[in-house]
């Protein structure tokens, strides 16, 4: 199979809601600490947030999903007018097809055609960094969208689960830390569902870093995507993975005080954004109800679940007692026993 057909099959299998874990991100283990007189203004309530140096409207980054088919121009092109719209950050899918594949390049190209002011960050997978061609391929990557910053995301599970995966990772941590020698922009290193643990995230802080997309368990399982692609029905690494809100708690202030952390991984609801940030992360990222907002509803639905955000996380801030998302602490959240 072509990786424009897997890149096509990926989408597809994310909005079937055949590929949930079969557990959450552990979000419900935490409650809210309710404040009965919380004296704010709901009208005078910012959304506003800082990550990598940048303001945003919105404590959201919309992940890297797509691009290198057909069809992922124009979903690519909705998500670029929508944040340079809505002021946030985005990520395009991963751009190694466009390596191989020069004539995939405008489903890329297209979002800074749409999106000339927005943050957009290009991406690229940890086993294309063992490349001995890797300063021409970031080059490329980069210049084709402008890229604010450069993704490099991790999937060793994934690529074990795929018939035609990359299965050698010896050599990828020195590839990030060239990465992050060559390039003049922010790195951020991306998990694509499994979780990227404590001990993980101190050794790339060592890489010099600047931010860390933990990607935790709990959304979608691409141990199953990559399954369903195989006709496997049964797997016992379907569920293989480190709980979001687990690796965020796991964190602390040792790892979020060192880099910017983005929380992803089953971010679903401003419920989970907004816990995220009490445990420390800059920013929540989401993938899947992106897309699946997109193919239901077109741009049309991806404003209506957004300004849901919006409006829900403004009543959460309300009722915490807070006016500004960088007043999230540990201590707005009760943990169930």
């Amino acid at each position: 199979m072509n990786i424009e057909q897997r890149k096509k099959d990926h989408v597809d299998l994310c909005v079937s809601g055949r590929v949930d874990y079969d557990f959450d991100a552990g979000f419900e283990r935490y409650h809210f600490r309710h404040n009965a007189l919380p004296e704010v203004d709901l009208g005078e309530i910012s959304t506003e947030c800082t990550f990598l140096g940048r303001t945003f409207a919105f404590p959201l980054f919309i992940s890297s999903m797509t691009g290198g088919y057909a069809q992922a121009g124009a979903v690519n092109a909705i998500i670029a007018s929508f944040c340079e719209k809505q002021k946030l950050p985005f990520g395009v899918g991963s751009q190694r097809v466009m390596l191989e594949k020069p004539e995939t390049t405008a489903s890329f190209s297209i979002v800074r055609e749409v999106a000339p002011h927005a943050f957009i960050a290009a991406n690229i997978g940890g086993c294309q960094l063992i490349s001995s061609t890797l300063e021409s391929d970031l080059e490329n990557i980069i210049s084709c969208i402008k890229a604010d910053a450069l993704i490099i995301h991790l999937n060793p599970l994934q690529e074990l689960m795929q018939p035609e995966g990359d299965v050698n990772f010896r050599g990828i941590k020195d590839g990030i830390k060239k990465a992050v020698e060559l390039v003049n922009i922010p790195v951020i290193i991306k998990e694509t569902g499994a979780g990227i643990s404590k001990e993980v995230a101190l050794r790339l802080i060592d890489c010099g870093v600047h931010s860390i997309d933990i990607a935790g368990a709990g959304g979608t399982s691409w141990a199953k995507v990559e399954n369903e692609r195989a006709g496997v029905k049964a797997s016992t690494f379907n569920n293989w993975g480190l709980p979001t809100a687990f690796i965020l708690e796991e964190y602390g202030a040792e790892i979020c005080d060192k880099v910017q952390v983005i929380s992803s991984g089953g971010i679903r609801t401003s419920f989970d954004i907004a816990k995220s940030l009490c445990l420390g992360a800059s920013i929540g990222a989401a993938a899947q109800p992106v897309i699946q907002a997109i193919v239901d509803e077109g741009e049309e639905g991806l404003e209506t679940w957004y300004n849901n955000l919006v409006s829900d996380m403004k009543k959460i801030m309300c009722l915490l007692g807070i006016s500004r998302i960088e007043q999230f602490g540990p201590h707005y959240l009760i943990k169930r026993a």
